[in-house]
């Protein structure tokens, strides 16, 4: 069943709801085991007295007797110290959050188709299968590749209707990187339009500012307060798309390198180096890096990337989600540090027509902040397989040229349970095919030949 608007915002209410109730039985549980000890203990006094007075008794009956009441009281005083054992100590509780991490959200023609309606646009449907998967977050982020600045909408402008981001808040989208390669496609006029209408729709932009006067006031980074942990988010783009920031808007962009226009051959280590030094005054528990970078279409990475991991861990960096290749690549986790490099997450949402760019992770992010000590950070990761799927390969799309996004393991099975809205055969088999390549990718394991 189709998911509307309200449904996923009352998904993410009941959501809230569930974690108070659950702080709320986790408070009465510890009252009750108080209670039950000291009830515990008093009933363990009124057995010892009992027994007491009963020696006492039987002592002045029966001298011959006597050895049995220090036997007696024995017995009972081992009773007594058994069920008059100290409570346990309320020990504080490890605080556990989800950071829910989606890819590239490009905008282009066949975006744009996949949320015509009759009444206008309405992009439920292309991410409805895969919503619950983004509100199940603690925290979900993307990349939006693209802008919200009017019409024409499609690939040349890469504008989307406002629908979209009125559709990716319903799925419980919480920040969405806005420096990469379409930052400035339409202009500072359109960068302003496109922070406007994001964060009138509830959605935080990373990484772009309205000019300078704004990225000053930011000081390059955002901060959520997150179930009670801190967590710092920064978003850098390699360029973009070839364009220049005009005089007097250096600064509207976090970018990664100097010649962000040309070769990208220097990392500008100087403004990474200033925002990271911004929010470690700010002392979060944890931080995320958003980066835009590496090669599109390809799976290398290179030096230049490691050089920048390098730099940011040093500089406090605990997550760093990759995006820009559209292909999903490989994901590094260090148990010990605690810290995770997705290196790029591929494509969320897009045209699904190159080789491996049409299935891709939702990524989960499990963050721990221990009682105890008060250390912050990453504790594992999963990740949900998913596939966009054009209209000629699913029968439940009916719009001409659109895409929608799919849960793999859960298409297959409603395939084999031949459901209406069902894949087609040949689609059943390219998602058998990405989930290995998936597991693949994330190992780091090269794909050598392929005609899928």
């Amino acid at each position: 069943m189709a998911l509307n608007p309200e449904e996923m915002n009352r998904r993410r209410e009941r959501r809230e709801a569930q974690r108070k109730q659950q702080e709320k039985e986790r408070r009465r549980l510890k009252l009750t085991l108080i209670a039950a000890c000291v009830v515990l203990a008093l009933c363990a006094f009124a057995i010892f007295s009992i027994a007491q007075g009963a020696s006492q008794a039987r002592a002045n009956v029966s001298a011959e007797l006597s050895a049995v009441p220090e036997t007696t009281a024995a017995t009972i005083q081992a009773q007594t110290v058994a069920t008059t054992e100290a409570p346990r100590s309320n020990t504080p509780t490890n605080t556990v959050i989800h950071l829910r991490a989606a890819g590239d959200l490009n905008v282009t023609n066949a975006v744009v188709q996949s949320g015509l309606s009759v009444n206008g646009y309405d992009f439920t449907d292309a991410i409805m299968d895969v919503a619950a998967e983004l509100s199940c977050g603690d925290v979900t982020v993307l990349n939006l590749e693209g802008n919200i600045c009017g019409e024409p909408y499609g690939t040349i402008s890469a504008s989307a209707p406002r629908e979209l981001v009125t559709a990716l808040r319903n799925a419980g989208v919480d920040l969405v990187q806005l420096a990469n390669s379409y930052t400035v496609n339409n202009g500072i006029i359109g960068l302003n339009q496109t922070l406007q209408q994001l964060r009138s729709a509830g959605i935080e932009p990373m990484g772009a500012y309205a000019n300078d006067q704004d990225y000053r006031s930011a000081k390059g980074y955002t901060i959520c307060n997150v179930q009670g942990i801190r967590v710092a988010f920064v978003a850098f783009t390699k360029g973009l798309g070839g364009m220049g920031l005009p005089a007097g808007n250096e600064n509207c962009v976090n970018l990664l390198y100097e010649d962000y226009d040309s070769t990208y051959k220097t990392v500008d280590t100087k403004k990474i180096t200033a925002i990271l030094d911004n929010v470690a005054a700010e002392k979060p528990d944890l931080v995320v890096a958003m980066l835009h970078w590496g090669s599109e279409n390809s799976e290398n990475i290179t030096t230049s990337q490691e050089k920048i991991i390098s730099l940011l861990q040093k500089k406090g960096v605990d997550v760093i989600l990759g995006t820009h290749p559209h292909l999903l690549q490989k994901i590094t986790f260090d148990q010990m540090a605690g810290t995770l490099v997705a290196y790029s997450l591929g494509d969320f949402l897009g045209d699904a027509t190159h080789d491996g760019t049409n299935y891709s992770i939702i990524l989960d992010v499990e963050i721990t902040k221990y009682a105890d000590s008060g250390v912050t950070k990453v504790t594992g990761f999963s990740y949900v397989p998913i596939y966009t799927v054009k209209d000629t390969e699913c029968i439940a799309i009916r719009q001409e040229g659109a895409r929608r996004v799919l849960r793999i393991r859960e298409a297959m099975e409603a395939y084999e349970g031949n459901f209406v809205d069902r894949i087609t055969a040949d689609v059943y088999a390219k998602m058998e095919y990405a989930l290995t390549r998936i597991e693949a990718r994330i190992q780091g394991k090269s794909q050598t030949t392929t005609t899928k």
